[in-house]
């Protein structure tokens, strides 16, 4: 098992001590491990008389709508009936699942922040988590906070807990957070817990398909215009970037979640060691970073787009144009070059 401090344990143990009313929070673009971690929760703590509401700040990828339970996800963007507020307002205890502050929440975050009475918990995997929690799981070490999840709700409750719904969701998290058990902190404790999460009989072949292999045809045909069209390369072809912009994206159709994944592509060459992609949005330009090896793009994205993440996966905001957001790429890859970190 992960190496938890014991009296972080205790501490949640005794704040769930008691039925209470819950609000769990992921962060805004919610992936898989967000959703997956806190629907794993959110099932858990109903079974044991605990009042649940799971709310993420805008919706999610249609390959994700499969999730045991995802439909009781409340998105704060579309909530008409401000079922959120109401649950923040009343709420005993807030977590906040795979981020590392209120302020990846966007408007949801700042709904958060009026409640100042509700114990406030951190359950997360990124680089420095911010200060404010009554109790803090911040564990970077950890592939994903499914993982991290698995570990806490197996101290409180034992691994009886970990029913087969709960595992599904937890394997969907650690899943795509590893990229299929691709990248790091590929642990034996994590390959553990997913042979404790097989033991309940999920199908695991599934719910690879269900994620990986149930994409549109607009989308198959998104990634192969940004990968022969929009990559470019840098420093001889070891740093690259890719751009979508909105009439890009429209003209195939694009649904949320179309470009998961493109910015991982350009590292499939030999030599890559960095890449971007940088995606338009309204108001703003997502930037996604990836990277291998000693290539640390946390700190790039923390330096150059106000960002962070991990050392490898790492995003950001752009709040210029996006032939202004690339020319500043392209600077700061020059000068992270020239220091010698890339």
């Amino acid at each position: 098992m992960m190496n938890i401090e014991r009296e972080k344990i205790g501490a949640l143990g005794e704040l769930l001590a008691t039925p209470k009313k819950i609000v769990i929070v992921g962060h805004t673009n919610p992936d898989g491990d967000a959703i997956g971690s806190s629907l794993a929760l959110a099932e858990v703590l109903r079974s044991r008389g605990h009042e649940v509401l799971c709310a993420l700040p805008n919706n999610y990828p249609y390959y994700l709508r499969w999730i045991p339970c995802s439909g009781d996800l409340v998105i704060y963007r579309n909530d008409e009936e401000h079922r959120t507020d109401a649950a923040i307002e009343k709420a005993d205890i807030i977590v906040c699942a795979d981020m590392n502050a209120l302020t990846r929440a966007d408007a949801l975050g700042e709904a958060v922040a009026k409640n100042t009475t509700a114990k406030r918990v951190l359950i997360d995997h990124h680089l420095q988590p911010s200060e404010g929690f009554d109790v803090a799981f911040s564990y970077p070490e950890s592939s994903s906070t499914a993982f991290l999840m698995y570990t806490i709700i197996v101290a409180l409750f034992g691994k009886e807990a970990i029913t087969a719904t709960v595992a599904t969701q937890l394997y969907v998290g650690i899943m795509t957070d590893t990229g299929n058990f691709a990248f790091s902190n590929l642990t034996p404790e994590l390959f553990e817990c997913v042979a404790a999460l097989s033991a309940t009989g999920i199908d695991i072949p599934t719910i690879y398909n269900n994620v990986y292999n149930s994409f549109t045809e607009g989308r198959a045909k998104l990634f192969g215009y940004a990968i022969h069209r929009k990559m470019k390369t840098l420093l001889g072809g070891r740093v690259a970037y890719m751009s979508l912009t909105e009439e890009e994206m429209r003209r195939f159709w694009f649904q949320q979640g179309d470009n998961e994944g493109f910015v991982n592509y350009p590292l499939t060459i030999k030599k890559m060691k960095m890449s971007a992609m940088f995606t338009a949005q309204t108001g703003f330009i997502r930037v996604s970073l990836r990277s291998r090896g000693d290539v640390d793009v946390d700190t790039f994205a923390r330096r150059y787009f106000n960002g962070g993440g991990h050392k490898n996966a790492a995003g950001g905001k752009s709040f210029v144009s996006m032939e202004e957001t690339i020319a500043h790429y392209i600077k700061a890859v020059k000068e992270y070059h020239e220091e010698g970190n890339v």
